[in-house]
């Protein structure tokens, strides 16, 4: 057991019986009466942030969570198929556990966060951006680049991803997984 002054951003602890982690806190000591602490806390499965304020010196159940590094292998229905990088293991993840499933494709890396004492999965999250290519695009008109005017393109792994006029069918774009959007287009 742990208590408040061990607080620290990052730092995962169950609080009414599901994992938190620590977004932001602030160690308060008013002039009259004891002291608190203000605390920012995420749900690892729901995302959902609430405040919450904790009295001073109280105790709280720290649990150990691990990033590990996996490798995509293929989609079975709702099921996601990954291999870590290191041991070779194999595990199936249900696709509401993994942040942005349609920009997966084959081999790549992502990161799978594990509830060390009962080696649960929590959540995998795909890197900040991906590199995929264009499979089609209407095409562009020329001298139509001087706006911010943007059209539909269909990526390799079957996501759909607005683009700026002049990028065609076959080029090679980055996409940020956070917010599905377009960030540049890769020289290859």
């Amino acid at each position: 057991m742990a208590s408040t002054s061990d607080f620290r951003n990052g730092l995962v602890i169950n609080f009414n019986n599901e994992l938190y982690t620590i977004v932001e806190f602030q160690h308060v000591k008013p002039g009259k009466g004891a002291a608190f602490v203000r605390t920012k806390l995420k749900n690892i499965k729901t995302g959902k942030v609430l405040p919450n304020t904790f009295s001073a010196g109280v105790k709280i159940d720290v649990q150990r969570v691990e990033r590990r590094a996996y490798q995509f292998l293929y989609k079975d229905g709702t099921q996601y198929h990954f291999m870590n990088s290191q041991t070779f293991d194999q595990t199936f993840i249900d696709e509401e556990l993994i942040n942005a499933p349609q920009y997966l494709k084959d081999g790549q890396e992502v990161e799978i966060l594990f509830h060390a004492e009962t080696e649960s999965v929590l959540s995998c999250e795909l890197p900040v951006a991906v590199v995929l290519q264009i499979t089609y695009t209407e095409p562009g008109e020329k001298g139509n680049t001087a706006t911010n005017t943007l059209k539909e393109a269909t990526v390799e792994t079957g996501a759909t991803v607005k683009v700026p006029l002049f990028i065609e069918t076959g080029e090679i774009i980055k996409v940020d997984t956070r917010t599905g959007e377009y960030s540049e287009r890769v020289k290859s």
